[in-house]
């Protein structure tokens, strides 16, 4: 009876674990899209986005212009990482910091009265942890070269 409990429950575990893959694939598509619309905003209308990253966002050590090129660039380029999840958790390591630039940037962000858009960023950075953690999944172009060259995800030694 123990044994019957154990082989259904695995059955159960089975379809969770392919409710992961879907799950950090609607991650990876929901944390593109955001980061990508806010790399295409950056770079449609680039002397207000220099203007910007001048006079609102104080980037440290980077001279405003770089910061710019690189907030809008890092914006653009790791969500398409993220989507196909092509070196997954590079991209989404690559999206952390750009989020966490953002929030160290912006020091304003605290001081709204309206906490919705820190928040945002908050939420954003712990959806981008969880796929540096877990990785793309198996819905992945990363799942997809492992499988073809026959080679399994590292295991930990422990």
């Amino acid at each position: 009876m123990f044994k019957n409990f154990i082989q259904k429950s695995m059955i159960v575990t089975s379809w969770v674990n392919w409710l992961q893959s879907l799950a950090l694939l609607a991650m990876r598509l929901y944390l593109a899209d955001v980061f990508f619309k806010s790399g295409l905003t950056k770079i449609q209308d680039w002397s207000n986005t220099l203007a910007l990253f001048t006079d609102e966002y104080k980037v440290p050590v980077l001279p405003p212009a770089v910061a710019a090129v690189m907030g809008a660039g890092g914006e653009l380029f790791f969500p398409i990482l993220l989507v196909l999840g092509l070196a997954g958790r590079f991209g989404a390591a690559g999206l952390f910091v750009v989020n966490l630039m953002a929030v160290l940037s912006y020091p304003q962000l605290f001081e709204f009265e309206c906490p919705a858009a820190i928040q945002s960023h908050f939420f954003w950075g712990s959806l981008i942890a969880l796929l540096v953690v877990f990785g793309p999944g198996k819905i992945s172009v990363d799942h997809f070269i492992l499988k073809r060259l026959g080679l399994a995800p590292a295991r930990p030694q422990i």
